[in-house]
């Protein structure tokens, strides 16, 4: 809310509502990019699996079965894997090997949670800037880095869309002691596995990929990465993190989701689909509008949103969706290099998107 400083991540539903004095039900949030929620039922299902005595009991601190089942998607063994609350909580280990490598190149425009886990430990940072024109044919060769010793990489790039090619990531690798990448996306992106670093994990032990479950499974409150990387690196990761930091819940949903590799296919498939057809329905809507901002132009995008440029400041066009449509869209002036003439749209299931077409309409 308002022209000061915009939040670090998008999805902030409680403190929005209650800055509109509505309640958060009300509220259509586009700032948080996650697939529509098709799992009610294995939710319900997973927490009547655990029964009272799953959640009186600790957790299993080797989560052992979560472990092996998010392994078996991708042919690993589970010394591989390290379950995290969240893509955010692994950010923060990463960032305390990256630190004592050296100094990061930090994609810009690009995530503020890498700089917020760097920062944790006091890790440098040197700014990696990408282009802020592109053209739609993904995957794209990544924009020459600085010459760090560590690299972070989001992959499909965030705010932007843009995906990366393996091909021009992999020589990325050499040389350097630590490449993170944030893979958190991939999975929602059509043909977006192609390009996923993880078959390149056995060649390079200074290489760490990071995924994500909850903006896969729309589960956002439920906190549910992983990290994938040489077993020796993520055994010293345990051992810095607190004991519990998957809690029995998480796991017991998460093992329920993943025991079926082919299940989990088809759901990204499903969402594969659903963000290919939204995205291009979307953008060419958005791009016939016109209004007192003048015109709005999506950028193409691989990735579940689409980033937004005006011809001026949209923020007032963001705070009238806001405080008269009750419509969140992320505010892009907390990703370093852009300004108030960028907005990035979540997208959302047809009804939602239509919901903010309308609202853009009405205020144009």
């Amino acid at each position: 809310m308002g022209t000061g400083i915009p939040a670090r991540h998008g999805g902030n539903l409680a403190a929005s509502a209650a800055a509109l004095g509505v309640s958060p039900g009300r509220l259509l949030d586009a700032s948080a990019s996650l697939a529509p929620l098709r799992f009610q039922v294995a939710w319900q299902a997973a927490c009547a699996g655990a029964g009272l005595a799953g959640l009186r009991d600790y957790p299993d601190r080797d989560h052992h079965a979560l472990r092996t089942a998010m392994a078996a998607l991708h042919g690993l063994d589970p010394a591989w894997v390290l379950p995290g609350n969240g893509a955010a909580e692994l950010f923060t280990w990463a960032a305390r090997d990256a630190a004592s490598a050296g100094s990061s190149a930090l994609p810009t425009p690009g995530f503020a949670d890498y700089g917020r886990a760097l920062a944790c430990w006091g890790g440098a940072r040197t700014a990696w800037t990408l282009p802020l024109q592109w053209d739609g044919m993904f995957p794209q060769p990544l924009p020459e880095p600085p010459a760090a010793p560590v690299l972070w990489i989001t992959n499909p790039h965030n705010p932007t869309g843009q995906l990366w090619s393996r091909a021009a990531i992999e020589p990325l690798l050499f040389g350097r002691r630590l490449v993170i990448v944030d893979e958190a996306f991939l999975p929602l992106v059509p043909g977006g596995e192609s390009q996923s670093l993880i078959p390149l994990l056995a060649a390079h032990p200074n290489l760490v990929v990071i995924r994500s479950l909850t903006k896969l499974y729309g589960l956002a409150g439920l906190r549910l990465g992983y990290a994938l990387a040489d077993p020796d690196r993520l055994e010293r990761w345990a051992r810095w993190r607190d004991p519990w930091p998957v809690n029995g819940l998480a796991a017991a949903l998460g093992v329920r989701l993943l025991q079926a590799p082919q299940r989990y296919r088809r759901h990204c498939a499903w969402v594969q689909d659903w963000s290919a057809r939204e995205g291009a329905w979307l953008a060419t809507r958005l791009a016939a509008l016109q209004g007192p901002w003048g015109r709005l132009t999506p950028m193409p995008s691989a990735a579940n949103y689409l980033l937004l440029q005006g011809a001026t400041s949209l923020v007032p066009l963001r705070e009238a969706l806001e405080r008269r449509h009750g419509i969140l869209l992320r505010d892009c002036r907390s990703f370093e290099g852009l300004d108030g003439r960028w907005l990035r749209i979540g997208y959302q299931a047809r009804r939602g998107n239509r919901r903010l077409l309308n609202a853009l309409s009405r205020i144009g």
